[in-house]
């Protein structure tokens, strides 16, 4: 009798996990408490796959033999707990894609630059002719593509809550960019736990695996002396060179790996801003490690194009520059917006607060940021800070006004900057309906 399979969310990850599934012989059942939206309802009849949606029939999932469920599903979900109680191991997409594919998986995490660097080390290793797939949080659903491509390597972006959800699952190659607060509603607002979300990258890796790593990050310095692991250890930093893999020196981004030596000089970067230089770094080992040719490596890191939604300069009004920063939702994403802005700015903040302390932004604030417009249902935490802190800090309903409002308060050869620092559930679909929505209304100016 065929293993039961059951897949919580009919979204792009769980319809690729149905997908995958059926064509191993699983007996499936795909349940969504939600509206199944066109595109993912037409794949489920194409592959004559059960599904429900609006409601999930707990008899239909409790007899499952395993279940699979979405990222956005927390563990504290009554389901969940039900599920858990009755021993049914509930796992994630990608740990269960895993099982399938004997391909190389170069595995990114961290709070801030994850999506930058697996677009980037993507650019790369298609530009060096590999046979690569890209998934996680971009892309196609790994599950899909191991049931109908045969990539050699796949890049995938992957979040604490994935990583949650991943047991068996093994990184050839592991980033770990950063760790700051993030998502702590979701972790018992305990950094630890966090932390340990982050960490389980490292988990099942072998000693011809390798981790790359910033060690300018304390929270990872100081956890990396409680970790075990069998991994190469490939550090990278641009505070120190003693002892790093990558490094800064006379404003030279340089690489060692084994006996190569690889250097390009750091305005040639095609990204702007320190945390790019992180990036390019981490991305940069990862292809040495690869043993993609220094030529390709170096072109890649000077005509990436970037990512949709991070830093994007959408135009410039009556000399007023407006940029699109919509994915930094957290506080240490919209600390290094800020950081590398050269104008006065008028930045737009506000949303869904994760657990957010904005003391970190304090300094920034005094010193880039001229005006605020709270974009957000309860902005209550932006003014507590800020108010008497800029010139002008007023609230904004709908993106429209929140244009509107930054226009009026910007002059010319300043910026306005959307970079909200929150996640965007109150007011929008999603962070990438929220810069879409400021593009429009920037244009409509």
């Amino acid at each position: 009798m065929a293993k039961r399979i059951v897949i919580l969310g009919a979204g792009e990850s769980g319809v690729g996990a149905a997908v995958l599934a059926k064509s191993k012989g699983f007996d499936v059942f795909v349940s969504d408490l939600g509206e199944i939206s066109p595109k993912y309802r037409l794949a489920l009849n194409k592959y004559q796959l059960d599904f429900e949606e609006k409601q999930h029939t707990e008899s239909l999932i409790l007899s499952a033999d395993e279940v699979v469920k979405s990222p956005g599903i927390p563990d504290t979900a009554p389901l969940i707990v039900k599920l858990k109680e009755k021993n049914i191991p509930v796992i994630s997409e990608i740990e269960f894609a895993g099982r399938f594919s004997n391909a190389k998986m170069i595995c990114i995490t961290g709070s801030n630059g994850k999506t930058t660097t697996t677009l980037l080390l993507y650019h790369m290793l298609k530009k060096a002719g590999l046979h690569v797939g890209l998934a996680g949080n971009v892309g196609d659903s790994l599950a899909w593509q191991v049931a109908e491509k045969d990539y050699t390597h796949y890049v995938v972006e992957l979040s604490s809550f994935q990583l949650d959800g991943m047991y068996d699952f093994r990184a050839n190659i592991a980033i770990l960019l950063n760790i700051t607060p993030d998502h702590l509603d979701r972790y018992d607002y305990k950094m630890e736990n966090y932390i340990n979300s982050k960490f389980r990258i490292l988990q099942n890796m072998k000693s011809e695996d390798s981790f790359v790593f910033c060690t300018d990050d304390d929270i990872i310095k100081k956890e990396l002396m409680n970790c075990d692991t069998l991994a190469q250890l490939l550090p990278f930093s641009v505070q120190e060179i003693e002892e790093m893999c990558g490094w800064i020196e006379n404003e030279l981004l340089k690489i060692q790996y084994n006996e190569n030596l690889f250097s390009m000089d750091k305005k040639d970067l095609s990204l702007p801003g320190i945390h790019n230089v992180y990036n390019s770094l981490a991305s940069g080992i990862a292809g040495s490690v690869l043993q993609i040719r220094k030529e390709v490596i170096r072109e890649s890191l000077s005509d990436f194009q970037g990512v949709d939604h991070r830093l994007e300069k959408v135009v410039r009004v009556r000399g007023i520059q407006f940029i699109n920063d919509s994915k930094a939702t957290n506080i240490n994403s919209t600390w290094y917006a800020l950081e590398s802005m050269d104008e006065p700015v008028v930045w737009i903040v506000g949303g869904v607060d994760k657990g957010n302390d904005y003391s970190v932004l304090a300094d920034l604030v005094k010193e880039k940021v001229k005006g605020i417009v709270c974009l957000g249902v309860d902005n209550s935490k932006i003014h507590a800070a800020f108010d008497g802190k800029v010139d002008f800090i007023v609230d904004a309903g709908s993106m429209k006004e929140a244009v509107n409002q930054a226009y009026q308060i910007a002059s010319k050869e300043e910026i306005v900057l959307l970079s909200p620092a929150c996640a965007s559930f109150d007011l929008f679909k999603n962070y990438e309906d929220r810069g879409n929505q400021f593009k429009e209304e920037v244009r409509n100016l």
